[in-house]
């Protein structure tokens, strides 16, 4: 394989090391710098790129929503993600979703009432935020003339890989699942869109590194994080929530942070809008670990490790992740979006905490579904991960590090009935009886639980449990 240190190519691909900065073609079908391991970017020539003067001209797409790449929230931004032309791109209406503001939430974080929005990507088509990036990723596999795809997943990449897979009808689909890691909402996706399912003895990382290796041996385009171009997809959230905003900057962005891909694409997507000129400042960035899968929050919070203009200390972060296999450390929470130990862009989210001036922290399962149940008491649910991002913000509000006049975004990440074991056990539950699964994530109390109430078949008894609400 050649390695180029110069592309005359408008896009490319090139190694975020800056001692190595080797540079790749589009064609080439990569998850990670040949010459050195590190994670690659898609970069451009910008000044080959049509530019808009700001991006309140974005606008002018609103008016032709009858085209399919006006239409979808991903490409109506093309300009800044041009890795590919019009007619090669793969769209199913992505990124229709909505930047809310949510008075109840940010009553409970601790905000003033109009200071908290919840971006809600569980409106997707698969219903979380993943086909933002899919999008891109199934676009560049039918560039590269991909015949399979495949991911590991917690439930949410697969559906999302999956619908696209089906829609294309370019290239077949392999899901790699760890046993009785993925929840029932996101699996039955994936096999009704069509998914060929492989269920290993193992959690989310076996599955991911048992993928990796299937995909380098046999020659499958491989659509987990690790792809740089579902990052690029993964950039037009930020683009929507300025949108949102009337193209104003928040002061805070919070997401959970699982394989780390959401956050490291938001940091991408800041710093090439404040070299383009298109941003004034950046905002902060708050990563949320969930405290059963909280790798980013021992190596960034704990132990130090900054990005360190791109020579960040990797041994350290090597003999962590040795002492994890060493001890058998699992990652173990409720919420499986973000249930992963070795996440997979560690380094670009460093990159992304440092461009952001930003921070990590880890929340309890108990905060995460007691935040959840807020979230949907106020208006549209989530699935438990994306809970992380609210509970986050309340804890940063308690530690005084959020201040109670800013405005902070928190990203919810998929939908409520992605998961909806979770809801109906926290719902159901009593202080006499809660469920087992419950207990274990040391869920120990459900303060806002909303649950059925039993009534006997009869009328006056019916009508007095009413007249009690």
């Amino acid at each position: 394989m050649t390695i180029s240190t110069v592309s005359t190519e408008l896009a490319f691909q090139k190694c975020i090391s800056p001692d190595c900065a080797a540079t790749y073609s589009l064609d080439e079908v990569l998850t990670g710098c040949p010459k050195c391991g590190e994670l690659l970017d898609v970069t451009y020539q910008w000044d080959q790129v049509t530019l808009p003067q700001s991006l309140r001209d974005f606008e002018k797409r609103w008016s032709h929503r009858n085209r399919p790449l006006d239409f979808s929230g991903v490409w109506r931004f093309r300009e800044l993600l041009p890795f590919a032309r019009d007619e090669q791109i793969i769209t199913i209406g992505e990124g229709q979703t909505m930047l809310k503001s949510s008075q109840p939430v940010a009553r409970y974080v601790g905000l003033n009432e109009d200071g908290l929005f919840l971006q809600y990507e569980g409106l997707n088509p698969s219903g979380s935020f993943k086909d933002n990036g899919m999008t891109a990723a199934s676009t560049h596999a039918t560039m590269v003339g991909a015949k399979v795809a495949a991911c590991a997943s917690t439930g949410n990449t697969s559906a999302s890989l999956a619908v696209y897979a089906s829609v294309a009808q370019k290239f077949k689909v392999v899901v790699f699942v760890g046993s009785g890691k993925i929840a029932f909402g996101k699996l039955s996706q994936a096999l009704d869109y069509g998914a060929k399912t492989v269920q290993i003895q193992g959690d989310f990382d076996d599955a991911l590194a048992r993928v990796r290796e299937v995909c380098q041996t046999e020659g499958i385009y491989l659509c987990n994080s690790v792809n740089p171009f579902r990052l690029e997809g993964q950039k037009s959230i930020m683009y929507r929530v300025l949108e949102g905003l009337d193209w104003q900057v928040p002061d805070w962005i919070v997401v959970p942070g699982g394989n780390l891909g959401n956050s490291s694409a938001f940091g991408k997507a800041f710093m090439e809008l404040k070299e383009l000129g298109l941003i004034e400042r950046i905002p902060r960035l708050a990563i949320i670990n969930a405290q059963g899968a909280d790798t980013l929050y021992q190596l960034y919070e704990k132990e130090g490790l900054r990005w360190n203009e791109g020579r960040y200390d990797r041994d350290r972060s090597t003999d962590f992740f040795t002492k994890m296999d060493q001890e058998d450390r699992r990652a173990s929470t409720l919420a499986s979006a973000i249930e992963i130990n070795r996440p997979v862009n560690f380094s670009k989210s460093l990159r992304a905490l440092d461009v952001c001036d930003g921070l990590v922290r880890e929340v309890s399962d108990q905060e995460i579904l007691d935040a959840k149940a807020q979230v949907g008491a106020g208006g549209f649910g989530c699935e438990p991960a994306s809970a992380a991002s609210v509970a986050g913000a309340k804890l940063l509000k308690e530690e005084g590090v959020i201040a109670a006049g800013d405005r902070v975004v928190c990203i919810l990440t998929g939908h409520q009935l992605k998961d909806p074991n979770a809801t109906v056990a926290y719902h159901s539950a009593t202080d006499e009886h809660l469920d087992e699964k419950l207990k274990n994530h040391g869920v120990n109390k459900t303060p806002f639980s909303n649950g059925p109430i039993v009534v006997e078949n009869d009328l006056d008894k019916i009508i007095n449990v009413i007249r009690s609400f």
